[in-house]
């Protein structure tokens, strides 16, 4: 699959000295779900505004749709929608006004059934007379998506696109995002909803300290990442570990009721076998078990303090 927007050695330093990016290499492909994973502060932010032409790189390449961000920057920027974190509109313009006239800045001729369209998409259509100052935070938000779609972009980024927007609001603007993927619009998200990535991405990518540590197809890093945990609930609580299970990855949980056992879902052996038999030989019994694999979130958290 072909790269739609491709990042080469970019840095970024501010006039205080403090180093945003450090020599970011990075490659979206061309109609995909791409989920970016950070910290606070880690620099993803800077990264995309970048992309979107809004910050100065310090140095290195980036390219949109096949035209560099600088020496072109106008076709670029005519490839992508950005929605930011912050409710950034003209609190006295109407709904239908603002969405129009962001079509406009980008030079597209009058097209008034496509933002119709947009807004239908969005739930905004009743709204469309209705001054910005009068919405909902979560209508706003709807705002600010259909003013980055209205221009028709084959890029599309997400910056905590759901942050503070309610549960109804959330699982409708997921129902959009499926189906511009589906329409072959690229769609890039930051969150800190990891269970979304979870849910939407096709790749995660996790950045640390300004430095991309990990680029990965979502089922392939749950597979190689992900760990099991079989939880055997005791007849009788234990107050430590035996020593004769010293060998087994194990760790005690609700008050010394439940024994956890960690293993590699990669492993030619689980070791399970060993360790029901070792429990067996010391006397231990228990009276149910079950299984949980690590979720996404489990993976990013491990991810980042290996970097601490």
């Amino acid at each position: 699959m072909t790269a739609i927007i491709s990042v080469s050695n970019l840095s970024k330093t501010y006039a205080s000295g403090f180093k945003a990016l450090k020599s970011i290499d990075l490659e979206i492909r061309r109609g995909e779900i791409f989920a970016l994973l950070g910290p606070n502060g880690a620099g993803k932010t800077t990264l995309i505004s970048i992309i979107c032409g809004l910050v100065n790189p310090s140095s290195g390449t980036v390219l949109a749709d096949g035209h560099d961000i600088s020496r072109d920057y106008r076709a670029a920027r005519s490839a992508i929608g950005l929605v930011p974190q912050e409710l950034t509109t003209d609190a006295f313009e109407t709904v239908w006004s603002t969405v129009s006239f962001s079509r406009g800045l980008f030079g597209k001729a009058r097209n008034p059934a496509h933002i119709e369209q947009v807004l239908r998409d969005l739930s905004l259509w009743d709204k469309r007379d209705t001054e910005i100052r009068r919405l909902s935070g979560g209508m706003k938000r709807r705002v600010l998506i259909a003013k980055a779609l209205s221009h028709e972009p084959r890029i599309l980024f997400l910056d905590e696109p759901t942050a503070g927007v309610d549960v109804e609001l959330r699982q409708d603007m997921w129902r959009m995002v499926r189906k511009l993927r589906e329409d072959g619009v690229t769609i890039i998200l930051t969150t800190h909803y990891i269970e979304e990535a979870e849910e939407m991405a096709d790749r995660v990518g996790v950045i640390s300290k300004g430095e991309i540590i990990l680029v990965e197809e979502k089922s392939e890093l749950m597979r190689k990442l992900g760990r099991k945990q079989l939880t055997l609930a005791l007849q009788e609580q234990l107050s430590a570990i035996p020593e004769a299970l010293a060998a087994f990855d194990l760790s005690l949980a609700a008050n010394g009721s439940e024994l956890i056992y960690s293993y590699d879902t990669k492993a030619e052996r689980t070791g399970i076998t060993a360790l029901l038999q070792a429990l067996a030989e010391a006397g231990i019994r228990f009276r149910d078990l079950q299984t949980s694999q690590s979720s996404l979130e489990d993976i990013f958290v491990s991810l980042v303090r290996s970097r601490s």
